[in-house]
């Protein structure tokens, strides 16, 4: 097929930083009018690839064509006067300023922004792509899924041609991702090309025309999606087959650890987010808390954690009764948290990976000794997590948290949290934009962590992952407990059935 055919030709880009070559001499090819999928590991360098085509990462060596003509993209504004658009894997949004006014931010001349015309033009474009987006929301008060909807807006907007998502689907829900898939059908539908870097080979099945896979910064393989299967996508990823299935033995099964009883819990909105939500784990047994995103989990997580207050029942944490402990106490009973929210509850994104490491245990020998920080220990015990848990990053331990991918925090968070080896480990979305070579090895150590006698609390969207690893399934709607069953004699459908809201004695 001849150049003219493509949109976009990234020639044997090399792109270095200290420490790491994060491409190395990568051709990337996309035809007019496909969805192109981008796919490799965390770190694999396809972010870094995709931020050189949009101006915000310079190549060292390579060549640029945007539709058969060598281009020079020095910024982003470049790369929008080119018909390029690009969603960030972290949004780009003002939270008090409105739809519109996030769309035309930076855009407008002059003294007048011409809102009443960008709102018309803005309800246009929605309803053409079926975006379903009100102009005059403010950004805080809308789902994550929709604020996605206004960054793809904003490449609309511009009149880009050329969309480019990075890992779009990290932090939606199962029925946002379902309405991302169809939206991105239909911008190809209306002539658009788009690129997604992902490492989750349903999307790439569920959307792709072709897939280019990146390994350790290097350029692996071109393949055409429709007719090669997940299993060879993902051992071509990660160098290795890959195992979807957790190998588990039976649960030996223990003392309670954790007790929630008659649990109520207000959430944002001062209603009752819990409802009389009574749930054991035992050592020894992974319990998987299944329900549709929104329905009560974070608020019984926080509250078990101590960052939501009980408005009656009780937390029992290894016999000792927390409700009302703070948190350092809850760790100290032998709490771990894996959060759902990485970003504002995971790690502090200034702080180098040594000392997100030992953030809840830096007071305790042998990390300081009366009072000073025990930095060679510190040290030394943060370079044995990041290598058993494949945290990435360019400067090793000193690099700090925020610089690193969505994937490595995840890997960095995890990491440290069973590092410390808890009594009873609460895993929100643990696998939360994982590549599936991740993904397999974290539950290896879920499942492992259960056998030294430990109790898991698993919280997790995705169904597959909670059949997998959960020994019992807890489903949550409207924040009441629905039932409690046991994995082997159960499946989706029936889980499905009380995710919403329907009780088994209904079902007949």
């Amino acid at each position: 097929m001849g150049a003219d055919n493509y949109v976009i030709e990234m020639l044997n880009i090399r792109k270095e930083f200290p420490g790491i070559v994060a491409n190395e001499d990568i051709t990337l090819r996309v035809r007019d009018g496909e969805v192109h999928a981008i796919l490799g590991e965390n770190g694999a360098g396809k972010s870094t690839l995709m931020s050189i085509l949009f101006g915000l990462y310079h190549a060292d060596r390579g060549t640029v064509k945007i539709r058969g003509k060598e281009v020079s993209i020095k910024n982003p504004n470049d790369a929008a006067r080119l018909g390029i658009g690009m969603v960030h894997q972290h949004f780009q949004l003002v939270g008090n300023f409105t739809v519109t006014e996030n769309i035309i931010l930076g855009m407008e001349g002059g003294f007048v922004l011409h809102r009443k015309e960008a709102s018309a033009r803005i309800k246009a474009l929605s309803g053409k792509y079926g975006l379903n987006i009100d102009p005059d929301m403010k950004i805080e008060d809308i789902s994550v899924g929709m604020q996605q909807r206004v960054e793809i807006l904003k490449m609309l907007y511009c009149d880009a041609g050329i969309l480019i998502f990075d890992e779009p689907t990290a932090v939606l829900t199962p029925q946002e991702i379902d309405d991302l898939m169809r939206i991105i059908r239909n911008l190809v539908k209306e002539g658009k090309s788009v690129v997604i870097i992902t490492h989750k080979l349903n999307e790439i099945k569920a959307v792709a025309d072709r897939c280019t896979i990146i390994r350790c910064g290097k350029l692996i393989d071109v393949v055409d999606v429709a007719s090669t299967d997940t299993a060879l996508m993902a051992a071509k990823m990660v160098g290795r087959p890959v195992n979807f299935k957790v190998e588990k033995s039976a649960p030996k099964t223990g003392r309670p650890v954790l007790e929630v009883r008659n649990l109520c819990v207000m959430n944002a909105k001062k209603v009752l987010g819990v409802k009389n939500f009574s749930l054991t784990v035992h050592a020894g047994e992974i319990v998987g808390l299944a329900g549709v995103d929104g329905n009560g989990q974070t608020e019984l997580v926080e509250a078990v954690c101590g960052l939501l207050p009980a408005e009656s029942g009780s937390v029992i944490i290894d016999g000792t009764d927390a409700t009302d402990l703070t948190v350092r106490r809850r760790n100290e009973l032998g709490l771990g948290h894996i959060p759902e929210d990485r970003i504002k509850r995971g790690l502090i994104a200034s702080m180098r990976i040594a000392g997100n490491m030992v953030m809840k245990s830096y007071y305790k020998r042998p990390f300081s000794r009366n009072g000073i920080l025990n930095f060679p220990e510190i040290n030394s015990y943060s370079e044995a997590v990041v290598r058993k848990f494949d945290v990435r990053s360019g400067e090793g331990i000193n690099s700090p948290a925020g610089k690193l991918s969505g994937g490595n925090q995840q890997k960095l968070i995890v990491g440290r949290e069973i590092s410390m080896n808890p009594k009873l480990l609460i895993a929100v979305q643990p696998t939360r934009g994982l590549d599936v070579g991740a993904i397999e090895y974290i539950h290896k150590q879920i499942v492992a962590h259960r056998d030294k006698g430990n109790a898991v609390l698993l919280v997790s969207l995705e169904l597959d992952e909670i059949f997998n690893l959960s020994d019992r399934i807890a489903v949550i709607s409207g924040g009441e407990l629905m039932d409690i069953v046991d994995t082997a004699s159960t499946d989706e459908h029936s889980v499905g059935l009380m995710m919403a809201g329907v009780r088994k004695d209904k079902w007949l």
